[in-house]
């Protein structure tokens, strides 16, 4: 399995509505509970109308589109991170799942998951 590195920063954000948020833009998420909206976008896009914020996270994402019925994929990921005390935010779309860590943690991250046998570019 590949895991890719994507080259920019993100922001994991709490936002008072979604009228300032760039729905266009490249790594747009949004989710929505009865107690909250929040945002993970690109550091350089974070909206105007953002309530609180957390800054210097990367990510990586699976490459290839998964298939539902794949078990155990994020799981064998999250042990391997968890062992090595890296933390994680975790995005999954239709097509494929992505993996945030803090920027300081992302060359432990990507040796942790090297040796453990995934591809990472």
């Amino acid at each position: 399995m590949i895991i890719e590195i994507l080259d920019c920063e993100f922001s994991i954000c709490k936002v008072a509505d979604y009228s300032a948020v760039d729905l266009d833009a490249d790594f747009t998420f949004v989710s929505k509970t009865d107690e909250e909206k929040s945002l993970v976008c690109l550091t350089v896009g974070i909206p105007s109308n953002t309530i609180e914020r957390n800054d210097g996270w990367r990510a990586f994402r699976i490459q290839g589109v998964l298939d539902f019925s794949l078990i155990g994929i994020l799981s064998s990921i999250f042990r391997i991170l968890a062992d090595n005390q890296i933390g994680i935010f975790v995005i999954s779309t239709f097509n494929t799942d992505y993996i945030l860590v803090k920027a300081e943690n992302l060359s432990k991250a990507v040796d942790a998951l090297s040796n453990a046998g995934y591809t990472v570019e």
